[in-house]
């Protein structure tokens, strides 16, 4: 069975974010830098950053996990990010290395 990603993606300012699920992280995060959708919410308000993700074996815990992080408050969110990116440095040029079979 594949492994899935849940990510956190922000705008350079921090004041957005989104949460989503991916089987591929490195695929998905570059299109959200390209804006492939145009009309998606992560291309209307240049959400492209990845700040925070983490990695399941079942797609099940993946999506769990994704309505877990969604419930949360912004500040639960944010707390979470700095738990692993105190810098909220772009983590892409860490995960485009990331191979899912």
């Amino acid at each position: 069975m594949k492994p899935g990603f849940v990510y956190i993606i922000t705008n350079k300012y921090q004041t957005v974010d989104y949460t989503g699920v991916t089987s591929n992280l490195p695929q998905r995060i570059l299109e959200h830098k390209e804006k492939k959708y145009p009309a998606s919410f992560s291309a209307r308000y240049n959400v492209n950053i990845l700040v925070y993700y983490e990695q399941f074996q079942l797609i099940g815990d993946v999506i769990t996990r994704e309505k877990q992080i969604k419930a949360g408050s912004r500040k639960a969110k944010n707390d979470l990010i700095r738990s692993i990116n105190p810098t909220w440095k772009d983590l892409f040029e860490d995960i485009k290395n990331i191979m899912t079979e």
